[in-house]
């Protein structure tokens, strides 16, 4: 789909909703080369008819290919390709038969319409093949009339839903339905997914909406989208679902020149695919128990040496709580945030929002001052994976608690917090305007347990860097670089 929509805006003259159609065409166009058999090439004229380049290819998995090598981006002059010149001025469909054999056209050449104009044509390529039993007759069948509504303008129809995106191959399983609903023709692999629904007996000639609603046990209402799809009312996807399996249908109308001809029915069995979500599921719901847990009982912890903080006189032990304290409440607002989203990818603007609320609220007991201090943010620092986020947090809690305690305290001050974040990682700088470093910054670093655990952090578990540099006109800046997959 890049290529069609940079090969469509560099070299032709098409608006932005001939591409969005011709980019829904090839979304669906799949299915159509299966029940051509067909490779299918999407031509567009260039600038002022000046030729013809392929914008897009596709080759059918229900048999070998007729063109092997990759032909988009090609180039055909005006007066090269007569067949594909034909179907846009005159916009009907141009078959080229070899004088060899007597069956189907090897080559045709198929105009796309939108809103009443040939924007576009199609090569359709077939193998020197004649067509085989009822099942290929079928196929055939249904890809003329799919062709017809691509020259006339009705195919694709917009897509209802996202699911719809996803759609099923025809070797998976297909049902032809008449104007009424009855079903004309089940391939093989349609009729077995219906068997594993514990449908007993043959689906031909019986109506499919009523089998469909049969064999749906799925507790509540029946899906409404379900009625409207199996009696053909709709271009739509739908599942039936109950103990023993699921299987999706997608509906496509068959409307060639305008005239009622069913609708074709896509099956597929995609009782693995939901038994797996499922799980994945469950597993995800038990990680965010995990987290809910583990955060829970980090701030038990933390409230345990809350309490004990309150019963200690001596000053170094109050601090010495209140900064496990801290370090513990810092962890858990990680997980609390990894239960509530259940994401891997935390947004770690918000974690550190929490962080620096935290800091602030444990200040007091930190320094012994109820002076107020300014924490302003600047920047961004984006998503975060979980293995990052947490020392990232401990990291981003060390710095501005060692800004607000020594940098700020005890007469108040201004604390700025800077996240810069690229393709390669994020920087994130903690500015105060305290009195500057000391002379001794390293072996005062080193002897601060805060900014030990900085240190090691930043080098062992974030493969960062650490610096301390003089801010001006005075105090000190802490820049952290963490590279970030």
């Amino acid at each position: 789909m890049a290529a069609l929509e940079r090969i469509a805006r560099e070299r032709t003259d098409l608006d932005a909703a001939d591409i969005e159609h011709l980019a829904t065409l090839t979304a669906e166009w799949s299915v159509v080369s299966d029940l051509a058999v067909a490779d299918l090439v999407l031509w567009l004229q260039t600038w002022h008819g000046g030729g013809f380049v392929a914008a897009a290819q596709v080759r059918p998995t229900t048999g070998s290919t007729a063109i092997p090598d990759d032909v988009v981006n090609t180039y055909a002059p005006r007066g090269r390709r007569l067949d594909l010149e034909r179907a846009c001025t005159e916009g009907v469909v141009v078959p080229q038969r070899n004088a060899t054999t007597t069956d189907r056209p090897l080559v045709e050449a198929i105009p796309v319409r939108r809103a009443g104009r040939v924007i576009a044509a199609i090569s359709r390529h077939n193998d020197e093949q004649s067509v085989g039993g009822l099942l290929e007759q079928v196929y055939h069948q249904v890809a003329d009339a799919l062709f017809d509504m691509i020259a006339d303008g009705s195919y694709p129809t917009p897509v209802r839903d996202t699911e719809a995106l996803s759609v099923p191959r025809v070797g998976d399983g297909l049902l032809l339905l008449d104007v009424a609903g009855v079903v004309e023709f089940a391939s093989p692999n349609g009729l077995s997914a219906f068997r594993r629904l514990g449908l007993a007996g043959d689906l031909v000639g019986r109506e499919l909406s009523k089998v469909a609603i049969a064999l749906e046990h799925r507790p509540g209402q029946v899906d409404e989208t379900l009625g409207l799809v199996t009696r053909g009312k709709v271009d739509a996807t739908t599942e039936i679902e109950n103990d023993l399996a699921n299987v999706s249908l997608r509906s496509v109308r068959l409307r060639p020149r305008g005239r009622d001809a069913g609708t074709l029915i896509l099956v597929q069995d995609v009782t693995d695919l939901r038994r797996r979500e499922r799980a994945l599921l469950g597993k995800d719901a038990a990680l965010r128990e995990v987290h809910h847990r583990v955060k829970n009982n980090l701030q038990t912890v933390a409230a345990l040496l809350r309490l004990q903080r309150r019963r200690v006189a001596s000053p170094e032990a109050v601090v010495a709580l209140a900064e496990a304290e801290q370090r513990i409440a810092a962890i858990a607002v990680v997980h609390d945030t990894l239960a509530r989203t259940g994401e891997e990818a935390l947004d770690f603007d918000d974690v550190a929002a929490r962080v620096i609320n935290l800091v602030r609220d444990m200040s007091p007991a930190l320094t012994g001052s109820d002076v107020e201090v300014i924490v302003d943010v600047t920047g961004r620092f984006g998503n975060m994976p979980e293995d990052l986020a947490t020392p990232l947090a401990t990291v981003l809690a060390e710095l501005v608690q060692n800004a607000v305690e020594h940098g700020a305290a005890p007469h108040g001050g201004h604390v700025v917090i800077d996240a810069r974040r690229d393709d390669q990682g994020v920087t994130m700088s903690v500015r105060d305007d305290g009195p500057g470093l000391p002379a001794d910054v390293d072996t005062v670093a080193a002897d601060r347990l805060g900014l030990s655990i900085v240190r090691t952090l930043v080098a062992d578990q974030l493969g960062g860097t650490l610096s301390f540099d003089a801010a001006e006109p005075h105090g000190t800046v802490a820049t952290v670089y963490v590279p970030v997959p």
